[in-house]
Parts: C-alpha cells; sequence; structure tokens
C-alpha cells in the first residue's frame, strides 16, 4: 500500500506484541481526508491498541505508518500535536469546572492565551454547556460530560480526531445527537476515525475496517462488507455481517 496524498491515515503491517502476545497482527488500511473511518471490533480484538499506536502514545513493534502526514515510529510529539483524542474511559478532571477543564487544556496544546477566550466560547456554544461553564464537572450527567471530553480534545482545532468507544455509557438519544455532531465535524473537512462494538453506529461510518485476535477480518463500506459476509439475505445488517465474520475466522 502506498500513502496517497488524500490520506490522512496509512499504516502498512502495524504490528505489536507484548512479550509473546500479538496484539495486532500487521495490518495494513488508510483513512482519506475528512472520511468518517470505523475500527469495529470486540473487547480486546486489537481495537485500543491500534489507536493508541496511531496517537503516538505507544510505539509499534513494527511496520509503518503515517498519521497526519507524521511518522508513526519516530514522529510521535508532532502526531500529538496534529490531532484531537478522546478516550473511551473519562478523562477530565471531575473536581474542575468545564471552563476550568477547558482552560487546562488550552495550556497543553499550548495555544497562545490571545485566543483562549474564543476558543473557549467555541467549544462551549459548540457543545451547548455555556449555562454549565461553572458546576463542577462531576455533577454533570453522563452524556454532558462526554459533551465536554469532545470538546477539549478540539480546542487545537485538529486535523483529525480520534474517537475510542466514545458512547459507550450513554442512552440512545444522547448517541443521536453525538453522531450528528460527528457528521458536521466532518462536513466541516475534519478527519474522524472511529472504534466502536456498536454496530447500529457503524452505519454512520463512510468505510470500516472489522478487527478480531489483531487481525483485519473485513474491509469497505458497511453495504459492501454486508454484501460480502451476508450474500442473498437482503435484510442483513452490519451486526449479521460482523456475527458471521467472527464465526468464520473462529473456524
Amino acid at each position: 500500500m502506498i500513502p496517497s496524498n488524500s490520506d490522512s491515515i496509512s499504516v502498512i503491517d502495524l504490528h505489536k506484541k507484548f512479550g509473546d502476545f500479538v496484539a495486532v497482527n500487521k495490518i495494513s488500511f488508510s483513512v482519506k481526508k475528512g472520511e468518517i473511518f470505523g475500527f469495529l471490533g470486540a473487547n480486546g480484538s486489537g481495537k485500543s491498541t491500534t489507536i493508541r499506536m496511531l496517537c503516538g502514545i505507544i510505539t509499534p513493534t513494527s511496520g509503518g505508518g503515517t498519521v497526519a502526514g507524521h511518522d508513526i515510529m519516530t514522529q510521535a510529539e508532532e502526531i500529538k500535536q496534529s490531532i484531537g483524542y478522546m478516550s473511551q474511559k473519562f478523562s477530565l478532571y471531575e473536581d474542575l469546572t468545564p471552563f476550568e477543564n477547558l482552560r487546562f487544556y488550552l495550556g497543553v496544546y499550548n495555544i497562545p492565551q490571545s485566543q483562549w477566550r474564543e476558543r473557549i466560547d467555541w467549544v462551549l456554544n459548540m457543545t451547548r454547556l455555556q449555562n454549565e461553564r461553572d458546576r463542577k464537572t462531576r455533577e454533570l450527567p453522563q452524556g454532558w460530560r462526554q459533551r465536554l471530553a469532545l470538546g477539549c480534545s478540539l480546542l487545537h482545532k485538529p486535523d483529525i480526531l480520534f474517537l475510542d468507544e466514545p458512547t459507550s455509557g450513554v442512552d440512545p438519544v444522547t448517541r443521536r445527537h453525538f453522531w450528528n455532531f460527528i457528521r458536521q465535524l466532518a462536513d466541516s473537512g475534519m478527519t474522524i476515525f472511529v472504534t466502536t462494538h456498536y454496530m447500529d453506529e457503524a452505519r454512520f461510518c463512510e468505510r470500516i475496517v472489522m478487527i478480531n485476535a489483531g487481525n483485519i477480518v473485513a474491509a469497505g463500506t458497511p453495504a459492501e462488507i454486508i454484501a460480502g459476509a451476508c450474500p442473498g439475505i437482503p435484510d442483513a445488517d452490519l451486526q449479521d455481517a460482523f456475527i458471521k465474520l467472527m464465526k468464520r475466522q473462529e473456524n
């Protein structure tokens, strides 16, 4: 696979071992600029390990690739400045207010103080938290805290947004609103890389890679994956395709 100028992310033979355990087994794929890209798999499939390598949090054992034009083996710090990352576990300071959390992350991202007021107002308005700016974060409902975490990851206006199980633990209505917002970000030109195990959410992705036990088992648009895994079943969905693909690999 040769990286294209239209790719935000490109990896070739990406491999990660922890001792003798192979977490990610020489996978290759690319993500186009401005695309909503889904990375699907069950818990323990290698999703989070892959996203942590792409975000410069851990170093691959072997293989290579680029994220936002930076080498994943040698330019981890440059990658971190070019991306936004929202982990599946809430990672903000619950004793601080939304305003104070945003101030903290503005410093982390080295954003000039002259831009702080504009960035804070932009995020609070975008996440509909302006009226909650001075409330303790721990007092916010789960869905609102997720919105705040997303807002913090967008403060520096990154080229690529990584979302690792972003709607885990939130209700269906909040999940729908969350995805509407993600669509707006992609329409503005931002690349979205999302991991999820909710198959109903995956249909919002333009392309998908499915992974199991560290190996890619399917890649393509949702329609292509369903047609390939469930031929002749007109009412099949991604959940059906996922189950068939997992069973096929086990056999």
